[in-house]
């Protein structure tokens, strides 16, 4: 059981890295934001499988939504900018 959850929490961190990668290297920012949204729910799982306890779902909770909320506010602010 310890070694499927190492190797879950192995891919979370990888998806993770990934997403921070590709997101700094994207110049166009409306692409960066899907990057930084799967970047959240790897962060959110890792928190989760990292720390087995249940006061972390309630913090990976709390740090999934306020993420999307800020990747929602970003992303509605570029396109009324793109809209001008």
């Amino acid at each position: 059981m310890e070694e499927g959850l190492m190797i879950v929490e192995g891919i979370c961190v990888v998806i993770a890295v990934y997403c921070a990668i590709r997101a700094v290297f994207e110049p166009k920012t409306l692409k960066k934001l899907p990057y930084l949204n799967v970047m959240n729910f790897a962060v959110a799982g890792s928190i989760v499988l990292l720390m087995p306890y249940p006061l972390t779902i309630c913090a990976a909770v709390a740090y999934f939504i306020g993420s999307t909320l800020e990747s929602n506010a970003i992303a509605s602010t570029f396109a009324r900018l793109e809209e001008k």
